[in-house]
């Protein structure tokens, strides 16, 4: 499955969707980026039911200022519309297969408490 062109139009749509959502902010002065593409590309081959999505930076600067963006390429995973990763650096494709694993195997109801709590922290701290 090829990769999907995040735009601000699009992006909240596909990321609060269910299931796995990887994201890989880049732009194309980016030699990481570049070194990065083929690996993410054989990812999405590799798993055809993940929605793999990609952020040009440059074109799409509101996405990479909202998510404070400062290094690229940054990967983001998001499971079930809740953003589970998110770090900058390239990955090599043993480490990006570990990640997915990773990111698969969430115990999901976990993650939403433990999001709900932390929800409830700033409420009361506020």
């Amino acid at each position: 499955m090829a990769t999907v062109e995040l735009t601000t139009e699009n992006f909240e749509q596909t990321v609060t969707k269910d299931g796995i959502v990887l994201v890989d902010f880049w732009a194309e002065w980016c030699g990481p980026c570049k070194r990065f593409a083929p690996i993410f590309e054989q990812s999405s081959d590799d798993k055809p039911e993940i929605t793999h999505a990609k952020v040009d930076t440059e074109d799409q600067q509101a996405l990479g200022a909202q998510f404070g963006i400062t290094a690229i390429p940054t990967l983001m995973a998001f499971r079930d519309g809740i953003m589970v990763y998110n770090q900058a650096g390239a990955l090599a494709g043993p480490d990006l297969q570990n990640l997915v694993k990773a990111v698969e195997d969430l115990d999901m109801d976990k993650v939403r408490a433990d999001v709900a709590a932390q929800q409830s922290e700033e409420q009361h701290s506020h």
